[in-house]
């Protein structure tokens, strides 16, 4: 864009300079042109009053000498009977013309132009003044004229073509700003603003952006806010359940049963808390997969434990930092785990491995496998009988961090489903 009006600038300014300079160069040679022919006139014109005073050939070469035209050798004077006095630089045809038409002419002259004038003498003799006008008189001053008419127009193009840039610099910047501003709104920043800048368009423009953001922020609130409610409405069936199992005896089932009712009941309130909390005031997210995960295993491995479900775990020594928050990671290891348990037999083996080098977790199970993977990784659609929503959620993280979520056949027998991290890891080393 900045070229673009810096081309436009150079442009214009180039055809108004140009529609004025060359006029003022031919002025200018014209000017040259009448100055000289002005002094021409003049040199003449004293030699027509020393004519009229006396025709002494001696008192004629001492005037002509003292003129500045006789003293370059560009004056003369054509006196009957005495032939020229002064140096002359014309046919003495062109005199005799001249001299018997008693007129004034200007012909032309090896390497210039003379200006003739005829003087009428006593006794009817006519008398010649001649003045030489080389080229160089008659365009004295034009070279001068014409380099300084072209460094003003270049300058004024120069001008122009700096007061363009620096006007669309302050437009592109403004543009970048909302451009940028914008791609990171798209890519999930809803905290970012932009400073209105620029022409009023784009003022308005960022008003505008901003106006936005504002009520997307406000749009989302409400509707974690919405999540919430339906949240907190689990507290009362979870309070029964909790009364139930403190009902229980004392016993191995007794108290795993109170464990996940515990469990259960800070997960709502996890839930609830990261809900309610506008995505206004929050920072920039990041996570430790490899914690997040140890933590998750925690709670799963008791439930394995308790069906007799043999798993395994690799990967939890290397820490492995993501872009993503950690409520999401949870999310995603809660839904992969959780799919496990949901669709394997009680006694079906799983391992949990995260490859921190190639930045992605795989999750595999020793039940029958997942027959059609689009339809697992459709939106809202099972074939198992469930909500439909756990692999998605996955999924879509998966892709809002340029990774991908894959499905395949596990060593074991059943489902290997492979969460690819994307650019979401973070080079903690770099």
């Amino acid at each position: 864009m900045r070229w673009a009006l810096a081309k436009v600038a150079i442009a214009t300014t180039s055809m108004v300079a140009l529609a004025f300079c060359i006029p003022l160069a031919l002025v200018s040679r014209q000017v040259a042109e009448e100055r000289a022919m002005a002094e021409a006139r003049e040199s003449a014109a004293a030699m027509v009053t020393v004519l009229a005073a006396t025709d002494d050939p001696v008192a004629l070469r001492r005037a002509v000498a003292a003129d500045h035209a006789g003293a370059a050798d560009r004056l003369a004077v054509h006196l009957p009977g005495h032939g020229v006095i002064g140096a002359s630089h014309v046919d003495l045809a062109q005199v005799r013309r001249v001299s018997a038409a008693a007129e004034t002419a200007t012909v032309p002259g090896e390497g210039g132009v003379v200006y003739l004038r005829a003087v009428l003498l006593p006794g009817e003799q006519v008398a010649v003044v001649e003045v030489y006008i080389p080229d160089e008189r008659l365009t004295h001053g034009v070279a001068t004229a014409w380099w300084t008419l072209s460094i003003v127009a270049v300058l004024l193009v120069a001008i122009s073509v700096g007061m363009a840039d620096r006007l669309a610099a302050k437009v592109v910047r403004a543009a970048t700003s909302l451009a940028a501003a914008a791609t990171r709104l798209g890519a999930g920043d809803l905290t970012v603003r932009v400073r209105p800048a620029g022409p009023d368009e784009l003022v308005e423009a960022g008003e505008a952006f901003n106006s936005m953001a504002d009520r997307v922020v406000s749009v989302v609130d409400a509707e974690r806010e919405l999540v919430a409610d339906l949240s907190h409405r689990l507290r009362t069936p979870l309070t029964a359940l909790r009364l139930d199992g403190e009902a229980l005896p004392d016993t191995p089932d007794g108290r795993r049963i109170r464990a996940s009712v515990d469990a259960l009941e800070a997960e709502v309130d996890a839930v609830i808390a990261g809900a309610r909390r506008s995505v206004a005031d929050r920072g920039p997210a990041h996570a430790q997969v490899a914690e997040i995960l140890a933590e998750r295993i925690a709670l799963w491995g008791m439930l394995a434990e308790d069906y007799g479900r043999r798993f395994e775990v690799e990967g939890l020594d290397a820490p492995v930092w993501v872009r993503l928050s950690r409520d999401d990671v949870t999310s995603c290891l809660d839904a992969l785990i959780g799919n496990v348990f949901a669709h394997t037999p009680q006694d079906a083996p799983f391992a949990v491995r995260l490859d921190p080098v190639a930045g992605r977790l795989a999750v595999e199970d020793g039940g029958p496998g997942i027959d059609d993977p689009i339809s697992a990784l459709t939106r809202g659609k099972s074939g198992a009988g469930s909500s439909g929503l756990g692999l998605d959620i996955v999924a879509r993280m998966a892709k809002s961090t340029g990774g991908r979520l894959h499905i395949g056949v596990s060593e074991l027998g059943g489902a290997r489903i492979v969460w690819s991290f994307g650019d979401a890891v973070i080079d903690v080393a770099g």
